[in-house]
């Protein structure tokens, strides 16, 4: 079972536009309302795939008694956590060629009290879990080192975690030894310092999170694909894979999906690769933070490439 741990869940609401234009009265198109933060979609996508999760949820407001709403009828397996402050409410705004532009709310912060008792509800479900994942942004006034402290608890009890965060909270986490992390292109190189220009330049930096403490590194590169560093300082083993889309719609929780694709074909190698860039795909092809079905998953679009580190990656980074 893979439980996971959403501290900042919110409501996401994507609006489908012609062209962004500052200043300008915009006529919508589509819309939809879907439930967010980085846990939920990891549990989400695992459930439309019919594998077992578990989400542990801190809720509150109209806004939080939605998402909980939404998560129900979608049939998910959730542990929830009533809190004083509102749930966020986050927008996404996703024009034709694949552009997204996000709003996104801080949140409410979380009380001391509050925090124990979302940690006592991981620490009660996670004896039954093989991973627990620990991803999204803190809420404000929450510790930096929060996963960190998870890291620690639970490979006593030989629990593997994947973190999946940014800035601080990444870095403290990364020194308490996670089995896995999943950072994208920006997160690598502020981590580390690296400007990510080429394929090189993101396993590098890979190997860096790897000496600081992480065992596994699943870095997603958005268009360029997805780099994998994995195993024994003496028997490394380096991984790179591309998966085109035809016509992306919305770039939201595809970082999500392809860790929950990871965990879903056992978190490492080749296979674990093709399955994650798939999942991943699929879900850039979904409107909102839709989570891709075992219909939506293309793995024979999936290509693993020799790793060459002088490739040079889009623009950006």
């Amino acid at each position: 079972m893979i439980l996971t741990v959403t501290l900042n869940p919110s409501l996401d609401r994507t609006i489908e536009i012609g062209a962004l234009t500052r200043g300008a009265v915009i006529r919508a198109g589509a819309a939809h309302l879907d439930p967010g933060g980085k846990g939920v979609n990891v549990s989400r996508a695992l459930l439309a795939n019919q594998i077992t999760s578990c989400a542990v949820i801190p809720y509150g407001g109209d806004e939080g008694r939605r998402l909980i709403g939404l998560l129900s009828a979608e049939g998910l397996d959730m542990i929830t956590v009533p809190v004083s402050g509102p749930t966020r409410s986050n927008i996404t705004l996703a024009e034709p060629d694949g552009t997204v532009t996000k709003i996104n709310e801080p949140g409410t912060a979380l009380s001391p009290a509050e925090l124990d008792t979302v940690a006592d509800a991981v620490l009660g479900a996670a004896h039954s879990a093989d991973w627990v994942v620990a991803s999204g942004s803190l809420p404000p006034e929450v510790p930096s080192d929060v996963y960190a402290r998870l890291c620690a608890r639970f490979a006593i009890a030989g629990i593997h975690v994947a973190v999946d965060t940014s800035g601080p909270a990444l870095l403290a986490a990364v020194s308490a030894g996670p089995a896995l992390i999943k950072p994208n292109r920006e997160e690598l190189a502020e981590a580390t310092g690296v400007r990510i220009a080429t394929l090189g330049d993101a396993i590098d930096a890979a190997r860096k999170l790897r000496a600081m403490g992480a065992r596994t590194v699943l870095a997603s590169l958005g268009p360029d694909g997805a780099v994998l560093v994995e195993g024994d300082a003496e028997e490394e083993r380096v991984w790179f894979g591309q998966c085109p889309v035809a016509e992306p719609r919305s770039t939201v929780g595809a970082g999500d999906a392809m860790l929950a694709g990871f965990l879903a074909a056992g978190a490492r190698g080749r296979g674990a690769l093709v399955e994650a860039l798939a999942w991943a795909t699929a879900a850039v092809a979904l409107p909102g933070s839709r989570m891709p079905r075992s219909k939506d998953i293309r793995r024979d679009l999936v290509r693993i490439r020799e790793a060459d580190p002088t490739l040079p990656l889009q623009s950006g980074g």
